[in-house]
């Protein structure tokens, strides 16, 4: 543990991707301490949150956050004057850090404490500590959920550059963050099938963002708050997520999933690779200006399953049920709630956790979550968004007082070559998640949300095919997971979602820089088309919101005002939020698919063109949503 005038050589900046001697760069990494800013995790601690109190108290930790960010690009703005005096970390970075963590935490116990019971103990979460980068990182451990790796899965990895912290945007990653997945031992372990189990899936195909719409919030864990996740997130499915975004929002939104009755939102953070190139967000929050760096890699394909439970039947999901799987701290936080795995394609009984895969030739990169699947049955989500849901024994039953639910599967696959790490990534470019600036990039850090806005009759539809052991969904065999379709009708507060475009592409592309088809889609899916079990779209304008649906009382969730002006992390100023402010178009964006013919594409099925006439392009795609609603735009 570093701290004070236990600081030792601090120059963050050096980079495994920088030119220059290479030797010179070896004895320099044998001095350098790369530390991160460590701070204990405030919002893992506070399990009951009065509702009333929920807002106040999200914004707190989003500041909490935010104060962890600006301390980091401190010390590495400062990395010499401090290399000359240690002293001077305590005195400029770590003291005035604490105080404002203090009064953080202040404001966060007099908020509870006016509706319920004070937390005590809260204080002495203030003070953070330097740590280097190799001290923290949290050791390889078996992800969680039904297909459970039973070995720590490092394999032989790589020899470290050193002991810098590297890649482009001068905060990893570095050469010991990846292992040759040949070197893993098959360490993945199923529980086995009993009887009263559900055996059934159930798929939804999304496409895999091929239009670009990304952002640096999180509506779950900072609602309100531009750039509150501090790094970009991929969407799919739901395409009006954002920081401001209401429960209605989401309900009335387009969706990029093929079966229209799946509105849900699936967001994970990108994969760069570290190449040198500048994407459009290189000088914004949650982008380069807070070590995001590099080129974002559009995934190949993109599946989402859901699947049953080996011990019993699932009941269905309740109407926007937040669920959060991995842990984007881990690194400091420890692997306690890491579950993000990483594999190669003909490897996927290797599971890496802590390490990204170096794959052989002719193998692609694969991204797996396997979400909670166990629900209490009361809440759709929990002051600090775990406590509702629960992960699957090691025999497949749920904890006492849970009942088992449809597990989320996603799985990401992407045309990344292994990197060449003799030379740091200079050949064959580095590949790595984007992350707080503090996390340094490691696989450990990697984590996905989702959202339910399953049309209910199609929840229902999933439940009963999952239980009783059939394969169904837009997604089941009938189509390439790289498909998207295109939406219904664009509501007010939508943002319309290009048509698909061919993405099984074997370099990765810039995203949002594809030009889908500007022909409009027919009205009629092919004869040879498959049936699938598909709601109707008129169910979508129909759905009741959580209170009416009859499920259990749920947790209240805070919706953030749209009305009033709000203060962003960044201290900027955020007024009418679920508004695009105005950006320039990136070239190559797609125009709005017509709201009066555009139906969903039918699995396994490009949209066929029904002549030369093109979408009016009022708006171009980006500026309409495709790109970032709030927090950092590209």
């Amino acid at each position: 543990m570093l701290g004070g005038g236990g600081l030792v050589a601090v120059n963050v900046y050096a980079s495994a991707t920088e030119g220059g001697d290479q030797q010179a760069q070896a004895a320099t990494a044998q001095v350098l301490s790369a530390p991160t800013v460590y701070c204990p995790d405030v919002g893992s601690r506070l399990t009951d949150v009065p509702d009333a109190a929920r807002e106040a108290v999200d914004g707190e930790l989003a500041q909490l956050d935010q104060q962890i960010v600006a301390a980091y690009q401190q010390l590495t703005e400062s990395a010499a004057a401090i290399e000359q005096n240690p002293g001077l970390a305590d005195e400029t970075i770590m003291n005035p850090l604490k105080e404002k963590r203090s009064e953080s935490l202040q404001r966060i116990a007099d908020a509870i404490g006016r509706e319920g019971d004070r937390p005590q103990g809260l204080e002495d979460l203030a003070a953070c500590t330097l740590r280097s980068s190799n001290q923290g990182d949290g050791q390889s451990a078996a992800p969680q959920g039904s297909a459970t790796p039973s070995q720590s899965g490092q394999g032989s990895a790589a020899p470290s550059q050193g002991t810098g912290i590297g890649g482009q945007g001068g905060n990893g990653p570095v050469a010991a963050d990846y292992a040759d997945i040949t070197s893993v031992q098959p360490n993945v372990a199923t529980p086995a099938e009993q009887s009263g189990g559900s055996t059934g899936t159930f798929s939804s195909s999304c496409g895999v963002n091929a239009n670009g719409l990304f952002n640096s919030d999180n509506v779950i864990v900072a609602p309100g708050v531009s750039n509150g996740a501090h790094h970009f997130h991929d969407y799919i499915g739901n395409q009006s997520n954002n920081a401001f975004a209401s429960d209605q929002d989401l309900a009335n939104a387009d969706t990029s999933c093929a079966d229209q009755g799946d509105k849900s939102t699936y967001y994970w953070p990108v994969l760069r690779l570290q190449n040198g190139k500048q994407e459009r967000d290189a000088d914004k929050p949650g982008g380069g200006t807070e070590g995001n760096a590099g080129q974002i890699v559009t995934a190949k394909e993109v599946t989402l399953t859901f699947e049953g439970n080996p011990t019993s039947k699932v009941t269905e999901m309740p109407r926007l049920l937040r669920i959060i799987t991995g842990d984007a701290k881990a690194f400091v936080n420890g692997p306690g709630n890491a579950n993000a795995s990483w594999s190669c394609t003909g490897y996927e009984d290797r599971q890496l956790k802590d390490k990204y895969p170096l794959c052989p030739s002719g193998s692609d990169v694969v991204r797996t979550f396997r979400f909670q699947s166990c629900w209490d049955g009361r809440n759709i989500d929990s002051a600090n968004h775990r406590t509702h849901v629960a992960f699957e024994g090691p025999d497949g039953s749920c904890p006492a007082g849970f009942q088992a639910i449809p597990q989320l599967v996603q799985r990401i696959v992407y045309a990344v070559d292994a990197p060449s790490l003799q030379d740091g990534g200079r050949t064959v470019p580095l590949f790595a998640v984007d992350s707080f600036p503090e996390q340094l990039h490691k696989p450990v850090t990697d984590h996905g949300d989702f959202i339910n806005v399953f049309d209910e009759s199609l929840m229902r539809k999933m439940v009963d095919c999952i239980n009783s052991g059939r394969k169904c969904g837009a997604g089941a065999d009938e189509q390439p997971p790289a498909e998207s379709a295109s939406p219904s009708e664009p509501s007010d507060t939508a943002s319309p979602v290009a048509p698909p475009a061919q993405t099984q592409s074997a370099e990765p592309s810039e995203p949002a820089t594809e030009q889908p088809s500007s022909e409009q889609p027919s009205s009629e899916p092919p004869a040879d088309t498959p049936a699938t079990e598909t709601a109707p779209a008129s169910d979508n304008a129909s759905t009741p919101a959580s209170g009416d649906t009859g499920l259990p009382r749920v947790y209240a969730t805070a919706s953030p005002k749209k009305t009033s002006t709000t203060k962003s992390s960044g201290g900027g100023v955020i007024s009418k939020p679920t508004q695009r402010p105005d950006t320039e178009a990136p070239t190559g964006s797609a125009a709005a698919t017509p709201a009066d013919t555009a139906v969903a594409a039918p699995a396994g099925q490009e949209t066929p063109a029904t002549g030369s006439q093109t979408a009016p392009q009022t708006e171009p795609q980006a500026v309409q949503g495709g790109l970032a609603e709030t927090g950092a735009h590209l």
